[in-house]
C-alpha cells in the first residue's frame, strides 16, 4: 500500500488536476500533504511500536491509511484531497516501520536476512508495477481508483495480521519523544509552507516568512532538546561518526533531486509531451527494474571495492542521468528522449543504494541499528519534502520568466496576456484564453510548452548538480575509520 502509493500518485497529478482544477502548488501539496506528516513522525511512529506493541501500532496505521484512502478518492475539491493525504501520511508513519520491526521481533537471527530480503523483493515489485498499474486505472477508470485501491488491499493485511501476525513490544523502551516530534513537525511544516506559497504570495508576504522564521526555529532548537533528553527520537550521539554523518548527507543530497524529479516528469510527460497515463508510468520502468535487478550486484561491489567508491561513482553516474534529461524539447521518441536519461539514473541509483545502507548500518553498534536506519529513511523522505517545496518554487519561477520575456512578442489582447500571467502558477496545464484566434492560441500554447520545458532543464541542471556534491560527501567523509557509534 506504500510502496504503490509512494510512486502512483506523481502519475495521478495530471489527471487531478484536470479533475478538481487547481494550480501547482495545490498538486505539491496533494504530495507534500503526504509526505510531511510521514516525514516528520515515522521515528516516533516507530518508536511507539516497541512501546505499545508493534502489530497494534502497525494495525492502527494500516487501518488509518485506508480510511485516508477512501477519503482522498471521494475528495469533492483540492483541499479535501490535501487534507486526506495528510492523514494517509499519519498512517503510513505507523505502517512503514511497523512493517520491518514485525519481520525483524518475529524471526530467528539465522532467518532474518531472508524475510528482509522478502520484504525488499515485494516493495521492488509493488514500487515498479504501481504507476503502470495506476496509469492504467487513471486511464481506463479515473484517477479515484488509484486510491480505492488501497481498500481491498487494507482488508486483506487486517485479517492476516490478526491470524498470523504475533504481538511483541520492547519491554525495555520507556518513553516517547513527544515533544521532539512536534518541533519536527512544526518545523518541516513551517519551511515546506514558506517555500511552496513564496510562489503565490511573495516573500513579503507576513504568512510566508513568519512560517519560514517558525520552521528554521524549530531546526535549531531541535539539536539543544534532544541532546538533554534520557531517551530522544534522535540519538546526537550518533553523529559522532564520520561515516554517519556522511552517509546521511550523501542521502540528503542523492534523494532531494529525485523527489523533485519524479514530482516533475509525469507533467512533462502528460501535459507537455502528451504521453498517456499508462505509457507516463511505464515510461520510469527502466529506472525501477535496474535498481531492481542489480540490487545485489551492487551489494557485491561493496565486498571487492568497499562502500567508499560505489557512493563516489553511483551519485556521479545518476547525475549524468539527470543532465540527459536536459536533452529532450518537446515530441521525440522516447528510446531517444527520455529512456537514456532513466537507464543511466537508475544505473547511478543502483550502484549507490546498498553501499550507503551498508555505511548506515556499519557506522553504529549493532543494538542501535534500527535507530540508525529510521534516521537514515526520515533523511532520504526530508530530502524529498524540502526539494519539491524549494525546487518546486524555482521551476514556477523560471517558467513565469521565461514566458513573460516572450508573451509581449506575440500579438494578443491585453486581457489575453493579463489572463496568461495571472495563470502561470498553473504551468503546462495553462488554459488559452477565451477571445484569442487559432493562429495565436497555437503560438501560445507552443510557448507554454517551451516554457515548462525550459523549467524542467533548469531543474535537471540543478538536480545533477546534487547529486555530484553528494558525491564529494562520500570522497570527503565516508571511510574515516573509527568504531562503530554509540550514541550513549
Amino acid at each position: 500500500m506504500a510502496f504503490i502509493d509512494g510512486t502512483v500518485v506523481n502519475v495521478a497529478l495530471p489527471a487531478v488536476q484536470r479533475t478538481l482544477g487547481g494550480t501547482v502548488i495545490d498538486m505539491q501539496w496533494v504530495v507534500e500533504g503526504y509526505a510531511l506528516f510521514l516525514s516528520a513522525l515515522i521515528l516516533a511512529g516507530g518508536a511507539m511500536g516497541d512501546v505499545f506493541g508493534r502489530r497494534r501500532m502497525f494495525l492502527a496505521g494500516v487501518t488509518l491509511f485506508a480510511i485516508a484512502s477512501a477519503g482522498c478518492g471521494l475528495a469533492a475539491n483540492i483541499r479535501e484531497l490535501v487534507i486526506a493525504r495528510a492523514v494517509q501520511g499519519f498512517g503510513a508513519a505507523f505502517l512503514v516501520p511497523g512493517s520491518l520491526s514485525i519481520i525483524s521481533a518475529s524471526f530467528s537471527e539465522k532467518k532474518r536476512g531472508r524475510a528482509i530480503g522478502t520484504w525488499s523483493g515485494f516493495t521492488s515489485i509493488a514500487t515498479a508495477g504501481g504507476p503502470v498499474l495506476g496509469g492504467w486505472l487513471i486511464e481506463h477508470a479515473s484517477w479515484r481508483w488509484v486510491f480505492f485501491i488501497n481498500m481491498p488491499l487494507a482488508a486483506t493485511v487486517i485479517v492476516l495480521s490478526l491470524l498470523r501476525v504475533p504481538e511483541s513490544k520492547d519491554e525495555t523502551a520507556s518513553s516517547i519523544d513527544w515533544i521532539g516530534a512536534l518541533i519536527v513537525t512544526a518545523g518541516l511544516a513551517g519551511v515546506t509552507y514558506g517555500f511552496i506559497e513564496s510562489a503565490n504570495g511573495g516573500w513579503n508576504s507576513p504568512s510566508v516568512w513568519g512560517t519560514l522564521s517558525v520552521g528554521c526555529a524549530c531546526f535549531v532548537i531541535f539539536p539543544y532538546f534532544e541532546a538533554h533528553l534520557r531517551s530522544p527520537m534522535v540519538p546526537l550521539g550518533l553523529f559522532r561518526s564520520r561515516d554517519f554523518t556522511g552517509a546521511n548527507l550523501v542521502t540528503l543530497f542523492l534523494y532531494a533531486p529525485l523527489g523533485i524529479f519524479f514530482f516533475l516528469y509525469p507533467l512533462n510527460l502528460i501535459q507537455v509531451q502528451h504521453y498517456s497515463a499508462t505509457a507516463t508510468g511505464a515510461a520510469a520502468l527502466p529506472f525501477i527494474l535496474l535498481m531492481f535487478l542489480l540490487s545485489r550486484w551492487s551489494g557485491g561491489l561493496v565486498g571487492r571495492f568497499g562502500a567508499k567508491r560505489p557512493l563516489i561513482v553511483g551519485p556521479v553516474v545518476a547525475a549524468v542521468g539527470f543532465l540527459l534529461f536536459i536533452i529532450p524539447s518537446v515530441g521525440g521518441s522516447y528510446w531517444t528522449t527520455f529512456f537514456p536519461g532513466f537507464v543511466v539514473l537508475g544505473l547511478g541509483m543502483a550502484v549507490s543504494v546498498a553501499p550507503l545502507t551498508t555505511v548506515v548500518m556499519g557506522a553504529v553498534e549493532q543494538k542501535h541499528a534500527g535507530t540508525a536506519s529510521g534516521i537514515n529513511n526520515a533523511v532520504a523522505r526530508i530530502a524529498g519534502l524540502l526539494a519539491v517545496a524549494i525546487l518546486g518554487m524555482t521551476m514556477v519561477s523560471a517558467f513565469g520568466h521565461y514566458l513573460n520575456e516572450r508573451l509581449t512578442q506575440l500579438n494578443l489582447p491585453a486581457e489575453a496576456i493579463q489572463s496568461v500571467q495571472s495563470n502561470e502558477i498553473r504551468l503546462a496545464a495553462l488554459t488559452i484564453p477565451p477571445g484569442v484566434d487559432s493562429n495565436a492560441a497555437a503560438t501560445l500554447r507552443i510557448l507554454i510548452d517551451r516554457a515548462f520545458v525550459f523549467g524542467f532543464r533548469l531543474i535537471m541542471l540543478i538536480c545533477a548538480g546534487l547529486s555530484a556534491a553528494s558525491s564529494g560527501f562520500a570522497w570527503r567523509m565516508i571511510g574515516a575509520g573509527g568504531e562503530p557509534q554509540s550514541p550513549d
